[in-house]
């Protein structure tokens, strides 16, 4: 059974949170099945079309053989939605932004709940809501020096940007030098072309090389 304790682990060792959304059930499993081929063990699914819900009870269904995946969801900003992707199996809540009672909701579940913070006053706000790793978002606006400037504010908490990582050991290496736990991926891996086109191949060679970043830029 997944806990808090799990989940965290896992995005931690594996340096990298993947995350995308797709309209087709089908398509979205064969990728999560590429991402796992590919060494990937916890990914983020977000919620982010009318058919997320069924999609992701869909997913939950078909990877139950996958017992060492942590399936998390994204894009969670009310209980309602919380509740109904707890219900559905979620291991993880992520957020955009930062809602207590959703958090609340997850805590409650045991299970990890992740908010997405833009200023020192949500990330003090989401650690006062007892939120063990904090998504800074969006990344690409603040940056890796915006880690750096706040993280002595807050001793021991763990970081993750999302928006804004690139593929490449630049990017990687500012971010972790920043001193983030980890860097989620959503386009920038998993990309519209990929997703059209049933790229596959290209995706496991890709999600390859940024598990190997993540490893690497790491140290």
């Amino acid at each position: 059974m997944p806990t808090k304790e799990t989940a965290l682990k896992a995005i931690v060792d594996q340096g990298l949170l993947p995350l995308f959304f797709y309209e087709s059930p089908e398509i979205s499993l064969e990728i999560i099945r590429t991402l796992y081929k590919a060494g990937v063990r916890t990914l983020e699914y977000t919620n982010r079309g009318p058919a997320a819900l069924e999609n992701f009870t869909f997913l939950k269904n078909e990877l139950k053989s996958y017992e060492d995946l942590h399936l998390g969801i994204g894009t969670i900003k009310t209980v309602q939605q919380a509740n109904d992707f707890l219900k559905a199996g979620a291991d993880y809540v992520v957020a955009p932004i930062v809602d207590p009672q959703v958090g609340n909701l997850v805590h409650e579940a045991g299970l990890l709940w992740i908010p997405g913070c833009f200023t020192p006053t949500e990330i003090h706000v989401a650690q006062q809501a007892q939120a063990a790793l904090i998504k800074i978002f969006p990344a690409n606006i603040v940056g890796p020096a915006f880690v750096s400037s706040i993280k002595e504010l807050f001793p021991g908490q763990l970081f993750i940007p999302t928006g804004g990582v690139n593929l490449e050991e630049a990017s990687f290496r500012t971010w972790f030098k920043a001193g983030v736990c980890a860097v989620g991926m959503g386009s920038k891996l998993i990309s519209k072309d990929i997703l059209a086109n049933r790229q596959f191949d290209q995706l496991h060679d890709l999600t390859t090389q940024a598990l190997e970043l993540a490893q690497t830029c790491r140290k």
